[in-house]
């Protein structure tokens, strides 16, 4: 079966009809929006994407997508990812999860996976704070707010997802807003489209559970980075950026290589033109022999 045309392919299609339970105006719409809009902008078919979470109100994405799905376990979305692209890298392979999935049990993880490059898009819906276990302080939570966990106000550092993805070797690094749909859907595009890993890191406000980092918040503070004349070549430039004094968030393409080779093209087993998934698991006599002989 050939995969459709741009043209013949529209959002609608990779909507599923399993409705999203998430709370009036999450920015986790958004991001499923998004995700519907440039799968069908690529032309891609149903059948060739595969969206892999952990564990959170994020993480149900999935189930909300028209297309191969996996719920895994806590933090542990990008290895699953990583199997399913090594096994069929023919698969473009999004992962999803949120702050607390990505940036706190799985980052580990993260840490890796960017610098192997694989050939993943992964999209964290990061809305400073645990959303599935009701408002408890995460990794991104900016330092005195006051949660459930930290009645007196958080007294740790957030961390910086985008500085740290460019010093871990992602060779796609960008943010968007929630509240910006239309922009979003062209980053995840862009994120889906680079040969290497892609991470979006999406400013997705909490509407239950975090009162501060709000839609209104945001909005004063969000700046495009193509509208300030980034350059997204330039690492310094996109690191500069990305240590941008609090209270100001730049969204858009921070940092774009295109001189990194993917692990995929660098792995030996993946250039023999049969992916693993399709592969024969049998050895003849003569090959079997043969690896027996190496090994003398």
């Amino acid at each position: 079966m050939t995969s459709p045309s741009p043209a013949a392919v529209k959002a609608e299609d990779f909507r599923s009809e399993t409705k999203p339970d998430w709370c009036p105006s999450c920015g986790n719409f958004g991001v499923l929006n998004a995700v519907e809009k440039a799968c069908a902008a690529l032309g891609l078919a149903n059948k060739d994407v595969l969206c892999v979470s952990g564990i959170g109100c994020s993480s149900n994405l999935p189930g909300f997508l028209k297309a191969y799905g996996l719920h895994g376990i806590h933090g542990r979305a990008l290895p699953l990812a990583t199997g399913a692209k090594l096994a069929n890298p023919a698969l473009t392979v999004i992962a999803v999860g949120g702050d607390g999935d990505g940036y706190g049990i799985g980052m580990g993880h993260f840490i890796h996976a960017m610098r192997r490059n694989l050939n993943l898009t992964y999209l964290v819906m990061n809305n400073e704070i645990y959303g599935l276990t009701t408002g408890q302080a995460s990794p991104t939570t900016m330092k005195g707010t006051m949660t459930k966990s930290t009645p007196e106000g958080c007294i740790e550092n957030p961390i910086n997802p985008i500085a740290l993805a460019l010093a871990a070797g992602a060779s796609f690094v960008a943010r968007a807003f929630c509240g910006d749909i239309a922009h979003m859907a062209s980053l995840v595009t862009q994120a889906i489209e680079h040969k290497g890993f892609s991470l979006v890191d999406c400013l997705s406000p909490c509407v239950t559970f975090n009162k501060v980092n709000t839609y209104p918040w945001f909005r004063q503070r969000v700046y495009k980075l193509e509208d300030s004349g980034h350059d997204a070549s330039n690492f310094s430039a996109a690191m500069t950026r990305a240590m941008e004094s609090p209270g100001r968030f730049p969204i858009g393409v921070f940092y774009r290589s295109s001189g990194i080779r993917a692990y995929e093209d660098l792995d030996s087993t993946l250039s023999r033109g049969t992916t693993p998934a399709a592969a024969k698991l049998s050895l003849s006599g003569k090959a079997s022999e043969a690896i027996k002989e190496s090994f003398r």
